[in-house]
């Protein structure tokens, strides 16, 4: 881990502008010790031993990756990230415990291992009940050709505005009574070739039947063969019944990009199992996904929902408080001393994290 780098466990110079993110649990137990405390949601099942050890571990990813992504933040200028980037560093560094229960204060922010993992079942209990009302979904993959660092942005913007052009103009033909409706989910995620030094940004969508997945096909082909420099390969386009629709609704909510890449991805098997970092690379690909929505419904609506417990407040008496120890990769009681996960990080991801960081490739 970057635990000895000064460059990136040092605050920044201006404090007025980059004040190190303190998590706020922490803030109030600093002037609130041994008070009682506010917290939200139902918190996270302690019971469920495989759920807190992978806290643990995207937890210990997250102090290893985002140091040094802050560190190309601030060689890039890019400022606007740094203090995001600082708040995912503290995401859940003072966590509680109270009646089987652990909560936290989450950053929320997208290049976060830990909130992207809650995320990703959030979006699965909401939309499965919707997905299993489908009679035959289809999963569909839209993509164009790979493009360079510097037009990632602006091909993700193409594609965003390309892909609202076709659901308009059906959307308006459907409400005249012509054509079908066109329904379904979609998320953006972009993908990184360390051989070629291209990024592939893509679509993922689960759609009702194949009539829809068809036509999104042909009218994605269309629209982006009219710019002036093609977009798209036809036969790049993919389109497959689903027949597990749990498992059809991880790969569309999975990522937005990878943080463990192959080295040769044309050519997986050539050292199986092998896994770089491509720092520069995910920074890239973080600022070209900045201000898009990456996951999003179109053509139909959710139930509204009674249940208002993720939002709920509690106020909890003497809870037991842990400090994240990134030596140890795990959360410590603060009275105790004892480890609250007993997470131990394999030898593989160990080294990983330690001699596959590539800092130079993007």
């Amino acid at each position: 881990m970057n635990e000895s780098n000064p460059k990136s466990l040092s605050a920044p110079k201006n404090n007025q502008i980059y004040t190190l993110a303190q998590n706020e649990t922490a803030r109030m137990t600093n002037l609130h010790r041994n008070q009682p405390i506010m917290v939200n949601g139902t918190g996270t099942d302690l019971k469920n031993e495989n759920i807190i050890l992978n806290r643990a571990k995207r937890k210990m990813i997250a102090q290893s990756m985002v140091l040094k992504l802050i560190d190309v933040a601030t060689e890039k200028n890019e400022l606007s990230f740094i203090q995001p980037l600082w708040n995912t560093y503290h995401c859940l560094n003072t966590v509680y415990t109270k009646d089987g229960r652990l909560y936290g204060k989450y950053c929320k922010n997208r290049f976060c291992p830990v909130c992207t993992a809650i995320r990703k079942a959030e979006i699965i209990n909401k939309y499965m009940s919707i997905i299993q009302t489908w009679d035959n979904p289809y999963l569909v993959t839209l993509t164009i050709k790979s493009v360079p660092a510097k037009s990632l942005n602006k091909m993700m913007s193409g594609m965003m505005n390309a892909f609202r052009t076709i659901t308009n103009k059906y959307r308006k033909r459907n409400q005249r009574g012509h054509n079908i409706k066109l329904m379904g989910i979609k998320s953006l995620e972009c993908n990184f070739n360390p051989i070629k030094k291209t990024y592939n940004p893509h679509f993922h969508l689960i759609v009702p039947n194949k009539q829809i997945a068809g036509t999104l096909i042909d009218e994605w082909i269309k629209i982006c063969s009219k710019k002036s420099t093609k977009w798209v390969n036809k036969s790049a386009q993919q389109a497959q019944p689903i027949w597990d629709k749990n498992k059809a609704l991880m790969e569309v909510v999975k990522y937005s990009c990878k943080i463990f890449t192959e080295p040769d991805v044309n050519n997986k098997s050539k050292q199986k199992g092998k896994r770089d970092i491509y720092i520069l690379a995910l920074f890239n690909i973080f600022c070209a996904m900045k201000g898009l929505r990456l996951f999003e419904r179109f053509g139909f609506d959710l139930p509204k929902s009674s249940n208002s417990n993720h939002h709920k407040k509690t106020i909890m008496d003497n809870p037991q408080e842990w400090e994240y120890d990134a030596k140890q990769n795990d959360w410590i009681n603060t009275k105790t001393g004892n480890n609250l996960t007993g997470y131990s990080p394999n030898h593989f991801l160990t080294i990983l994290l330690s001699n596959n960081v590539d800092m130079l490739l993007e």
